[in-house]
């Protein structure tokens, strides 16, 4: 219901709860698990959740995914690059019709995934906080976080979603008879 109570939802209410839902839930939840993790673990401790499959490891990551480090300037450059995919990403989301529910989502679980990353950049030199350590023995996935499983899962949802877009746009735009 909109606040003049005449029972019709403004357009954008629905688009605004989409991301400040999601993306205030992967915030959180983001912030919170790197706070457990800097309380209650020493830097580099690891702690075997499900054997030596799934660990906690408490690093700081001072470069970018997969641990892509620029030297004594990743810092400011990914803090810029944030910034820009950010902007580029609120973009996206505002001209994303409210009927795409999916692409709503899985544009807010990004922005939040980057967000969460942006809060640490700015706060600490140290880096990004990581400690989803997944692997067996020397065979383990870079360290990660809340924040980059939302980044991962989004941008994945949104290729699906553009695709299917796209695949049936084509299907729409065939001829459907006669010619050669």
């Amino acid at each position: 219901m909109d606040r003049a109570g005449t029972g019709v939802a403004r357009p954008g209410a629905s688009k605004r709860s989409i991301l400040f839902g999601i993306g205030g839930g992967v915030v959180f939840l983001d912030v919170a698990t790197k706070w457990l993790v800097q309380r209650e673990l020493s830097l580099h401790e690891q702690i075997e959740v499900i054997g030596d499959v799934i660990r906690l490891t408490f690093i700081y990551n001072p470069g970018a995914a997969f641990g892509f480090y620029l030297g004594p300037y990743s810092r400011g450059i990914f803090l810029a690059l944030s910034l820009l995919a950010l902007a580029i990403l609120f973009g996206m989301y505002a001209f994303t019709p409210a009927t795409h529910g999916g692409r709503l989502a899985s544009i807010a679980l990004i922005i939040a995934g980057a967000f969460g990353n942006l809060i640490d950049r700015i706060r600490s030199p140290r880096g990004v906080i990581d400690f989803v350590d997944v692997g067996l023995g020397s065979a383990r996935w870079p360290v990660f976080n809340v924040a980059d499983m939302a980044v991962t899962t989004g941008a994945l949802l949104l290729a699906l979603s553009l695709w299917r877009d796209d695949a049936s746009g084509e299907r729409v735009k065939q001829p459907t008879g006669g010619g050669d």
